[in-house]
Protein backbone atom coordinates (compact mmCIF):
# COMPACT_ATOMS: atom_id res chain seq x y z
CA UNK A 1 0.00 0.00 0.00
CA UNK A 2 2.88 2.34 0.71
CA UNK A 3 4.06 2.08 -2.89
CA UNK A 4 0.66 2.96 -4.34
CA UNK A 5 0.14 5.85 -1.93
CA UNK A 6 3.57 7.19 -2.90
CA UNK A 7 2.74 6.89 -6.59
CA UNK A 8 -0.53 8.79 -6.07
CA UNK A 9 1.30 11.47 -4.09
CA UNK A 10 3.86 11.90 -6.88
CA UNK A 11 1.08 12.05 -9.49
CA UNK A 12 -0.74 14.71 -7.45
CA UNK A 13 2.40 16.83 -7.27
CA UNK A 14 2.90 16.50 -11.02
CA UNK A 15 -0.70 17.56 -11.70
CA UNK A 16 -0.39 20.58 -9.41
CA UNK A 17 2.80 21.64 -11.20
CA UNK A 18 1.23 21.22 -14.63
CA UNK A 19 -1.93 23.22 -13.90
CA UNK A 20 -0.63 26.82 -14.38
CA UNK A 21 1.03 26.09 -17.72
CA UNK A 22 -1.87 23.99 -18.98
CA UNK A 23 -4.36 26.67 -17.90
CA UNK A 24 -2.33 29.39 -19.62
CA UNK A 25 -2.21 27.35 -22.82
CA UNK A 26 -6.00 26.93 -22.83
CA UNK A 27 -6.52 30.64 -22.14
CA UNK A 28 -4.22 31.72 -24.96
CA UNK A 29 -5.99 29.33 -27.31
CA UNK A 30 -9.40 30.77 -26.37
CA UNK A 31 -8.14 34.31 -26.88
CA UNK A 32 -6.86 33.39 -30.33
CA UNK A 33 -10.24 31.95 -31.31
CA UNK A 34 -12.10 35.01 -30.04
CA UNK A 35 -9.76 37.40 -31.82
CA UNK A 36 -10.11 35.44 -35.06
CA UNK A 37 -13.88 35.86 -34.70
CA UNK A 38 -13.38 39.64 -34.87
CA UNK A 39 -13.82 40.39 -31.18
CA UNK A 40 -11.60 43.26 -29.96
CA UNK A 41 -8.82 42.27 -27.58
CA UNK A 42 -10.25 44.05 -24.48
CA UNK A 43 -13.64 42.41 -24.97
CA UNK A 44 -12.00 39.02 -25.58
CA UNK A 45 -10.21 39.27 -22.23
CA UNK A 46 -13.55 40.13 -20.58
CA UNK A 47 -15.19 37.05 -22.08
CA UNK A 48 -12.40 34.82 -20.78
CA UNK A 49 -12.55 36.55 -17.39
CA UNK A 50 -16.26 35.75 -17.14
CA UNK A 51 -15.29 32.07 -17.22
CA UNK A 52 -13.26 32.58 -14.02
CA UNK A 53 -9.73 32.70 -15.39
CA UNK A 54 -7.55 34.55 -12.83
CA UNK A 55 -5.14 36.06 -15.32
CA UNK A 56 -7.96 37.26 -17.57
CA UNK A 57 -9.63 38.81 -14.52
CA UNK A 58 -6.38 40.63 -13.72
CA UNK A 59 -6.15 41.96 -17.28
CA UNK A 60 -9.81 43.00 -17.35
CA UNK A 61 -9.41 44.79 -14.00
CA UNK A 62 -6.18 46.56 -14.97
CA UNK A 63 -5.95 50.29 -14.46
CA UNK A 64 -6.58 52.53 -17.48
CA UNK A 65 -3.40 52.99 -19.46
CA UNK A 66 -1.77 49.82 -18.14
CA UNK A 67 -0.84 47.59 -21.05
CA UNK A 68 -1.75 43.92 -21.26
CA UNK A 69 1.91 43.01 -21.53
CA UNK A 70 2.69 44.70 -18.22
CA UNK A 71 -0.10 42.79 -16.47
CA UNK A 72 0.94 39.45 -17.94
CA UNK A 73 4.60 40.08 -17.09
CA UNK A 74 3.75 40.09 -13.37
CA UNK A 75 1.75 36.85 -13.52
CA UNK A 76 3.23 33.41 -12.70
CA UNK A 77 4.98 31.26 -15.29
CA UNK A 78 4.36 30.94 -18.23
CA UNK A 79 2.57 34.27 -18.55
CA UNK A 80 5.77 36.35 -18.80
CA UNK A 81 6.53 34.38 -21.97
CA UNK A 82 3.06 35.19 -23.31
CA UNK A 83 3.62 38.83 -22.32
CA UNK A 84 6.74 38.91 -24.46
CA UNK A 85 4.86 37.62 -27.50
CA UNK A 86 1.98 40.02 -26.84
CA UNK A 87 4.23 43.09 -26.55
CA UNK A 88 6.17 42.18 -29.68
CA UNK A 89 2.97 41.60 -31.65
CA UNK A 90 1.47 44.93 -30.55
CA UNK A 91 4.69 46.86 -31.23
CA UNK A 92 5.13 45.69 -34.83
CA UNK A 93 1.42 45.55 -35.61
CA UNK A 94 1.36 41.82 -36.25
CA UNK A 95 -2.02 40.11 -36.16
CA UNK A 96 -2.63 38.92 -32.60
CA UNK A 97 -4.87 35.97 -33.42
CA UNK A 98 -2.45 33.87 -35.53
CA UNK A 99 0.44 34.90 -33.30
CA UNK A 100 -1.38 33.69 -30.19
CA UNK A 101 -2.52 30.51 -31.88
CA UNK A 102 1.04 29.60 -32.85
CA UNK A 103 2.25 30.55 -29.38
CA UNK A 104 -0.42 28.35 -27.80
CA UNK A 105 0.84 25.48 -29.94
CA UNK A 106 4.38 26.19 -28.68
CA UNK A 107 3.21 26.20 -25.06
CA UNK A 108 1.34 22.95 -25.59
CA UNK A 109 4.38 21.36 -27.20
CA UNK A 110 6.54 22.46 -24.28
CA UNK A 111 3.97 21.08 -21.84
CA UNK A 112 4.00 17.75 -23.68
CA UNK A 113 7.77 17.69 -23.23
CA UNK A 114 7.42 18.28 -19.49
CA UNK A 115 4.72 15.62 -19.29
CA UNK A 116 6.98 13.05 -20.94
CA UNK A 117 9.84 13.87 -18.57
CA UNK A 118 7.59 13.85 -15.50
CA UNK A 119 6.13 10.47 -16.41
CA UNK A 120 9.61 9.06 -16.99
CA UNK A 121 10.81 10.46 -13.64
CA UNK A 122 7.81 9.27 -11.62
CA UNK A 123 8.88 5.63 -11.21
CA UNK A 124 12.56 6.12 -10.28
CA UNK A 125 11.74 9.04 -7.99
CA UNK A 126 9.01 7.12 -6.17
CA UNK A 127 11.26 4.06 -5.85
CA UNK A 128 14.08 6.14 -4.38
CA UNK A 129 11.76 7.76 -1.85
CA UNK A 130 10.37 4.40 -0.82
CA UNK A 131 13.82 2.88 -0.35
CA UNK A 132 14.86 5.87 1.74
CA UNK A 133 12.58 4.56 4.51
CA UNK A 134 14.12 1.09 4.43
CA UNK A 135 16.39 1.64 7.49
CA UNK A 136 13.43 2.65 9.65
CA UNK A 137 11.52 -0.39 8.41
CA UNK A 138 14.45 -2.56 9.54
CA UNK A 139 14.39 -0.89 12.96
CA UNK A 140 10.64 -1.47 13.31
CA UNK A 141 11.15 -5.11 12.27
CA UNK A 142 13.73 -5.54 15.01
CA UNK A 143 11.20 -4.26 17.56
CA UNK A 144 8.54 -6.56 16.15
CA UNK A 145 10.82 -9.60 16.44
CA UNK A 146 11.34 -8.86 20.12
CA UNK A 147 14.94 -7.66 20.13
CA UNK A 148 15.70 -5.27 22.97
CA UNK A 149 16.63 -2.51 20.58
CA UNK A 150 15.79 0.24 23.06
CA UNK A 151 18.39 -1.03 25.49
CA UNK A 152 20.93 -1.47 22.72
CA UNK A 153 20.40 2.14 21.60
CA UNK A 154 21.21 3.42 25.08
CA UNK A 155 24.72 1.98 24.90
CA UNK A 156 27.54 4.10 23.41
CA UNK A 157 27.91 1.76 20.45
CA UNK A 158 24.15 1.78 19.90
CA UNK A 159 23.97 5.59 20.06
CA UNK A 160 26.81 5.87 17.58
CA UNK A 161 25.12 3.36 15.28
CA UNK A 162 21.83 5.28 15.44
CA UNK A 163 23.50 8.64 14.76
CA UNK A 164 25.41 7.25 11.80
CA UNK A 165 22.24 5.64 10.44
CA UNK A 166 20.18 8.84 10.71
CA UNK A 167 22.93 10.92 9.10
CA UNK A 168 23.18 8.44 6.24
CA UNK A 169 19.41 8.53 5.75
CA UNK A 170 19.42 12.33 5.58
CA UNK A 171 22.35 12.26 3.17
CA UNK A 172 20.55 9.74 0.96
CA UNK A 173 17.38 11.84 0.84
CA UNK A 174 19.29 15.02 0.02
CA UNK A 175 21.40 13.27 -2.61
CA UNK A 176 18.32 11.72 -4.20
CA UNK A 177 16.49 15.06 -4.22
CA UNK A 178 19.43 16.73 -5.96
CA UNK A 179 19.61 14.01 -8.61
CA UNK A 180 15.87 14.27 -9.29
CA UNK A 181 16.08 18.08 -9.46
CA UNK A 182 18.95 17.93 -11.96
CA UNK A 183 16.93 15.58 -14.15
CA UNK A 184 14.05 18.07 -14.40
CA UNK A 185 13.73 20.08 -17.62
CA UNK A 186 15.13 23.62 -17.41
CA UNK A 187 12.65 26.46 -16.86
CA UNK A 188 11.37 28.50 -19.74
CA UNK A 189 10.02 27.75 -23.17
CA UNK A 190 12.54 26.18 -25.58
CA UNK A 191 12.75 28.17 -28.79
CA UNK A 192 11.06 31.20 -27.25
CA UNK A 193 13.27 33.81 -28.91
CA UNK A 194 12.94 32.21 -32.33
CA UNK A 195 9.15 32.23 -31.97
CA UNK A 196 8.89 35.88 -30.92
CA UNK A 197 11.32 37.04 -33.63
CA UNK A 198 9.12 35.19 -36.12
CA UNK A 199 6.11 37.06 -34.72
CA UNK A 200 7.96 40.35 -35.18
CA UNK A 201 8.89 39.50 -38.76
CA UNK A 202 5.28 38.58 -39.52
CA UNK A 203 4.44 42.23 -38.85
CA UNK A 204 6.42 43.21 -41.94
CA UNK A 205 9.40 44.82 -40.18
CA UNK A 206 13.02 44.32 -41.14
CA UNK A 207 15.29 41.80 -39.44
CA UNK A 208 17.19 44.47 -37.52
CA UNK A 209 13.93 46.06 -36.37
CA UNK A 210 12.54 42.69 -35.31
CA UNK A 211 15.60 41.92 -33.20
CA UNK A 212 15.46 45.40 -31.64
CA UNK A 213 11.77 45.03 -30.78
CA UNK A 214 12.31 41.63 -29.20
CA UNK A 215 15.23 42.94 -27.14
CA UNK A 216 13.22 45.98 -26.06
CA UNK A 217 10.29 43.78 -25.03
CA UNK A 218 12.50 41.73 -22.72
CA UNK A 219 13.51 38.93 -25.04
CA UNK A 220 17.23 39.60 -24.65
CA UNK A 221 19.93 39.97 -27.25
CA UNK A 222 19.88 37.75 -30.30
CA UNK A 223 21.06 34.23 -29.54
CA UNK A 224 23.59 32.44 -31.71
CA UNK A 225 20.95 30.02 -33.02
CA UNK A 226 18.66 32.90 -34.00
CA UNK A 227 21.45 34.72 -35.84
CA UNK A 228 22.40 31.50 -37.63
CA UNK A 229 18.85 31.02 -38.90
CA UNK A 230 18.59 34.64 -40.02
CA UNK A 231 21.89 34.35 -41.89
CA UNK A 232 20.62 31.20 -43.60
CA UNK A 233 17.45 33.02 -44.60
CA UNK A 234 19.48 35.88 -46.10
CA UNK A 235 21.80 33.59 -48.08
CA UNK A 236 19.06 31.26 -49.33
CA UNK A 237 16.34 33.85 -49.84
CA UNK A 238 13.93 31.73 -47.77
CA UNK A 239 11.26 33.20 -45.46
CA UNK A 240 12.96 33.93 -42.15
CA UNK A 241 9.77 33.59 -40.09
CA UNK A 242 9.15 30.04 -41.29
CA UNK A 243 12.77 29.06 -40.71
CA UNK A 244 12.62 30.50 -37.18
CA UNK A 245 9.43 28.61 -36.36
CA UNK A 246 11.01 25.41 -37.67
CA UNK A 247 14.08 26.11 -35.53
CA UNK A 248 11.90 26.66 -32.44
CA UNK A 249 10.07 23.39 -33.08
CA UNK A 250 13.39 21.61 -33.43
CA UNK A 251 14.62 23.10 -30.13
CA UNK A 252 11.53 21.77 -28.35
CA UNK A 253 12.05 18.36 -29.93
CA UNK A 254 15.64 18.29 -28.69
CA UNK A 255 14.46 19.40 -25.24
CA UNK A 256 12.04 16.45 -25.16
CA UNK A 257 14.78 14.01 -26.20
CA UNK A 258 17.22 15.43 -23.67
CA UNK A 259 14.60 15.18 -20.94
CA UNK A 260 13.94 11.54 -21.71
CA UNK A 261 17.67 10.80 -21.67
CA UNK A 262 18.06 12.53 -18.30
CA UNK A 263 15.18 10.50 -16.91
CA UNK A 264 16.67 7.27 -18.23
CA UNK A 265 20.06 8.06 -16.69
CA UNK A 266 18.40 8.92 -13.39
CA UNK A 267 17.39 5.30 -12.81
CA UNK A 268 21.02 4.18 -12.72
CA UNK A 269 22.30 7.25 -10.85
CA UNK A 270 19.81 6.67 -8.04
CA UNK A 271 21.67 3.45 -7.27
CA UNK A 272 24.57 5.55 -5.95
CA UNK A 273 22.80 7.03 -2.89
CA UNK A 274 21.14 3.69 -2.28
CA UNK A 275 24.45 1.81 -2.23
CA UNK A 276 26.52 4.48 -0.50
CA UNK A 277 23.97 5.73 2.06
CA UNK A 278 20.71 3.76 2.24
CA UNK A 279 22.14 0.26 2.62
CA UNK A 280 24.75 1.32 5.23
CA UNK A 281 21.94 3.14 7.08
CA UNK A 282 19.95 -0.10 6.98
CA UNK A 283 22.86 -1.90 8.61
CA UNK A 284 23.41 0.86 11.18
CA UNK A 285 19.78 1.27 12.22
CA UNK A 286 18.47 -2.25 11.70
CA UNK A 287 21.19 -4.88 11.88
CA UNK A 288 23.50 -3.02 14.29
CA UNK A 289 21.03 -2.71 17.20
CA UNK A 290 19.96 -6.35 16.76
CA UNK A 291 23.56 -7.52 16.98
CA UNK A 292 24.17 -5.36 20.03
CA UNK A 293 21.04 -6.78 21.61
CA UNK A 294 22.22 -10.34 21.02
CA UNK A 295 25.73 -9.58 22.26
CA UNK A 296 24.30 -8.07 25.45
CA UNK A 297 22.62 -11.39 26.18
CA UNK A 298 19.05 -10.48 25.26
CA UNK A 299 17.17 -12.93 23.06
CA UNK A 300 14.25 -12.07 20.84
CA UNK A 301 10.81 -12.92 22.16
CA UNK A 302 10.19 -15.52 19.46
CA UNK A 303 13.38 -17.34 20.43
CA UNK A 304 12.75 -17.28 24.21
CA UNK A 305 12.00 -20.70 25.77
Amino acid sequence: MTWFRMRRRVAARLRSRETPRATATATVQRLAVLLEAGIPAPRAWEFVAEAGDETACAVAAAAPGQSVGDVLRDRPDPWPEVALAWRVSETVGARLAPSLRRFADALRDAQDTRDDVDVALADPAATARMLAWLPLVALALAFALGFDVAQALTQPAGIASAVVGVLLMLAARRWTARLVAKAQPPPGLPGLQADVVAIALSGGVSTDRALAVVAGAGGGDAEASTIEVLDLSTRAGAPAAELLRASATDERRRARTDGRLRAARLSSRLLLPMGVCTLPAFLALGVGPMLLSVLSGALPVFAAP
